[in-house]
C-alpha cells in the first residue's frame, strides 16, 4: 500500500509533458475545423478546446490564425503527397502503379475526410505565395495519376489525360463535401470504382478554336437594380469570401450608394441567403424540367445532369457560393435550405437506384457527379462551348452509372 501511495504521489506531482507532435496535432485539428465550418467563423479557442489545451498554447506554435490556416492546408496537401510517395514504385507496370496510387489516395482521403475539403473551399483566404505552393503539391499528386495513365493511353492528348486525372481526384475528394456514411471497406472500393470509370472514359474531342472569354453583364436597367446588387454580391462572395466582402464594396460594384443596398436587403446575411435561394430555385426548376421531358430513367439522368451542368457553367460564381458559404447562413436559413438541398439530391438518388440498386452508394455517386462540375469547371475555366460541356457531361455519366451496361453517348 505504501509503495502504491508513493507512486501515485509521484505521478500526480510529475510535470505534464507536451506531445512531441503537438504542432502537427494542432494543424490537423485546425484543418478539420476550417474545412467543416469555414476559416472565419472558427476561433483559435475552439481549436484549442478540441485538443484539450488553452488558446495561448496554440500561439506557442503559431503566431496567428493565418499561420494556422497555412499549416492546416499544408498538412492536408502533404497527407495526399505522402500517400502517393508511399506507393510510388517505378518497377511496377503502369496499370499496377495507377491502381496502387488510386487505392492509396482513397485510403488517405477517407482517413482525412473531415479535413480534406480545406483547400477546396478556403483557399481564397491564402496569400498568393502560399496558395501557389500548396497548389504545386496538389499538382504533383495529380501527376502521379497522369503519368501512368499517359503510358496506358499513349494516343490520348495530354490535355485529356490531365482532365481524367483531375476527375479521378475530384470523385475521391467528393466525400469531404457531405456526411453520408458508409463503412470504409465499402467506401474505398466505391471510390476506386468511380475513379476507374472516369479514367477509362473516352472524351469527345474539342474544336481547334479557343474558348471564348466569359462576358460580364452590361446595360442593366434601373428597374433591375435589386438583381444587379445580388449579382455583384455573389461575384464578390465567390472571389473574396463572405466575411471579406463588405456592403460598401458590393454597392460600388453595383454602381449605387451603400445605403441603397439596404432598400433591397436588410443585411449582408440576407444577401447571402437570397443567393442560396436563387441557386436552389434554379436547381429545382432544372430538375422538374428534366423529369418532365424524359422518356425513361436513364434519359432522366442524362437530362438532369446536363441541365445542372449548363446551369452551373452559366453562373459559376453562384455555384461556388452555393457550395462554399453554407456555414455562413443564419441557422434558420440553413435548416430551410438543407431541406431543399436534400430533396433535390434525393431526386437524383431515386432515379439512380432504379438503374443500380443501393441507395447509400447512389448518394455518394450523386455527390461525386455534382462536385465534378465545380472541379472540372475550374480546370477548364468554365468553357461554355457545347463540346466542352459534353466532355464534363460524359464524365458525370460515368460517375453516376459506373460499369452499368448502358450506352453513355448523348
Amino acid at each position: 500500500m505504501a509503495d502504491r501511495t508513493e507512486n501515485n504521489t509521484a505521478s500526480e506531482t510529475a510535470p505534464r509533458r507536451r506531445p512531441r507532435n503537438r504542432k502537427a496535432q494542432i494543424a490537423v485539428a485546425a484543418a478539420r475545423a476550417f474545412s467543416e465550418r469555414g476559416y472565419h467563423p472558427v476561433g483559435v479557442d475552439e481549436i484549442a478546446a478540441e485538443l484539450g489545451i488553452s488558446g495561448p498554447a496554440i500561439y506557442r506554435h503559431f503566431p496567428n490564425k493565418y499561420a494556422l490556416l497555412v499549416a492546416a492546408a499544408d498538412a492536408e496537401a502533404g497527407a495526399l503527397q505522402a500517400a502517393v510517395d508511399e506507393v510510388t514504385d517505378e518497377s511496377l507496370a503502369p496499370a499496377e502503379q495507377l491502381d496502387v496510387v488510386i487505392s492509396s489516395l482513397a485510403k488517405a482521403t477517407i482517413e482525412h475526410r473531415r479535413a480534406g475539403g480545406l483547400y477546396r473551399w478556403e483557399r481564397r483566404y491564402l496569400e498568393a505565395a502560399d496558395r501557389a505552393r500548396i497548389r504545386e503539391t496538389l499538382d504533383q499528386v495529380g501527376r502521379s495519376i497522369a503519368e501512368p495513365l499517359s503510358k496506358l493511353r499513349p494516343t490520348t492528348p495530354l490535355g485529356d489525360i490531365a482532365m481524367h486525372a483531375a476527375a479521378a481526384l475530384s470523385v475521391i475528394g467528393s466525400i469531404t463535401a457531405h456526411r453520408t456514411t458508409l463503412a470504409a471497406d465499402q467506401l474505398e472500393p466505391l471510390l476506386e470504382q468511380m475513379a476507374d470509370s472516369v479514367l477509362g472514359a473516352t472524351l469527345p474531342p474539342l474544336p481547334d478554336t479557343a474558348a471564348p472569354e466569359r462576358s460580364g453583364e452590361r446595360g442593366r436597367s434601373v428597374s433591375a437594380r435589386r438583381e444587379r446588387v445580388l449579382n455583384e454580391a455573389i461575384k464578390i462572395f465567390a472571389l473574396r469570401g463572405y466575411h471579406e466582402a463588405s456592403i460598401e464594396e458590393i454597392a460600388s460594384a453595383a454602381s449605387i450608394n451603400a445605403s441603397s443596398v439596404y432598400r433591397y436587403f436588410p443585411s449582408k446575411a440576407d444577401l447571402l441567403a437570397a443567393g442560396f435561394y436563387r441557386a436552389a430555385d434554379r436547381v429545382t426548376a432544372a430538375l422538374s424540367d428534366a423529369l418532365a421531358e424524359s422518356v425513361d430513367t436513364v434519359d432522366a439522368l442524362r437530362r438532369i445532369s446536363q441541365k445542372y451542368l449548363q446551369l452551373a457553367f452559366s453562373g459559376p460564381e453562384l455555384l461556388f457560393v452555393y457550395f462554399a458559404e453554407f456555414g455562413n447562413l443564419p441557422a434558420a436559413e440553413q435548416s430551410n435550405l438543407r431541406a431543399i438541398q436534400r430533396q433535390n439530391i434525393e431526386e437524383w438518388v431515386h432515379l439512380l437506384t432504379e438503374v443500380a440498386p443501393g441507395t447509400v452508394a447512389a448518394r455518394f455517386r450523386v455527390h461525386a457527379a455534382l462536385g465534378l462540375v465545380l472541379d472540372l469547371g475550374r480546370l477548364i475555366r468554365f468553357d461554355p462551348r457545347p463540346e466542352a460541356l459534353a466532355r464534363v457531361h460524359t464524365l458525370m455519366l460515368q460517375v453516376l452509372l459506373g460499369d452499368a451496361e448502358i450506352p453513355l453517348s448523348d
